[in-house]
């Protein structure tokens, strides 16, 4: 494919630790980073610059409320539209949107990834193919668990306690519900090779 508009939107959801990234990044390998563009909500959570840090780490980011995804929206038709986007940049250690903006250019194939775009109208009528990866509760802990605390320098203390309070009760009540919007499942995130194949197959076929 040579570098063109944007000809297919997909949107890639599920819960926290299901693959979701990995999923959108086989995609992006195999269809070329030419040929692909992600967007991912995470961009766009909300400045939260005007609290104290405490208060930040307080904030329940899995509810819808924390992301700005109005402007999500007008930055994806802008992409749809052909024109580049500068994309926020945020900052997790800290809460806050920095100054700096990462510029992308729009592709044929535009992804927008993460845990809540398949629950929020105003994202879904963007799509044309929608994906959800969904893992157990059980096995999504167990690789939050294994990531927070190796990467970030969690404790697995906290980890379960941020799981309980804030990520599971925002998946039962917004993410897995949104798994009915789903034109594609794909089971077990990224290590199921062959449903992403399929995935990469239908999106090739699409474009044809």
């Amino acid at each position: 494919m040579t570098r063109r508009d944007v000809s297919l939107v997909v949107g890639i959801a599920g819960g926290s630790a299901s693959g979701k990234t990995a999923v959108a990044r086989r995609v992006v390998s195999a269809l070329g980073e030419e040929d692909t563009t992600i967007v991912p909500h995470d961009a766009y959570y909300r400045d939260l610059s005007h609290l104290p840090l405490e208060e930040r780490r307080r904030v329940n980011v899995d509810h819808p409320d924390s992301l700005e995804t109005d402007l999500m929206v007008e930055d994806l038709h802008q992409l749809i539209g052909g024109d580049p986007v500068a994309l926020p940049v945020y900052d997790y250690s800290t809460h806050v949107r920095l100054d700096d903006r990462r510029i992308v250019e729009p592709a044929p194939v535009l992804i927008i990834e993460g845990i809540l775009v398949l629950a929020l109208e105003g994202l879904r009528r963007l799509m044309d193919l929608k994906v959800y990866v969904h893992v157990p509760e059980a096995e999504r802990l167990a690789r939050r668990l294994a990531r927070d605390v190796e990467r970030r320098g969690r404790t697995p203390e906290s980890v379960r306690t941020d799981h309980e309070w804030r990520v599971q009760p925002m998946h039962r009540e917004f993410v897995g519900p949104s798994r009915d919007h789903a034109d594609v499942v794909i089971e077990e995130g990224g290590h199921n090779a062959g449903a992403i194949d399929r995935l990469v197959a239908e999106i090739r076929r699409t474009l044809t």
